[in-house]
């Protein structure tokens, strides 16, 4: 298994975190939101916490992508999955 070499001072570590729209805390256990990020669980995958919003049935909350420099995240919606498939129409533009 062949190494990389990683030069300490240039590699960006990347949480993935679920927050709170409203309030801005971080989901950290069932029934548990945190002030910091520092205190927040880590997902593996955003795929994984996008799933652990559906099962948990977890709505106005977002995902957020947190790097070592506060100007690198990226924050993205998580949205409800569809109810009703017959409500939606498809147009083309």
């Amino acid at each position: 298994m062949g190494g990389k070499a990683v030069d300490a001072d240039t590699q960006q570590l990347m949480r993935i975190l679920l927050q709170q729209k409203e309030t801005g805390f971080y989901f950290k256990d069932i029934g548990s939101w945190a002030r910091t990020s520092a205190e927040a669980m880590d997902f593996v995958s955003s795929t994984a916490a996008i799933d652990f919003c559906a099962v948990n049935n977890l709505s106005e909350v977002q995902l957020v992508l947190k790097f070592d420099e506060q100007k690198y995240d990226i924050v993205l919606p998580v949205l409800p999955p569809p109810a009703f498939s017959e409500n939606r129409t498809s147009k083309s533009a």
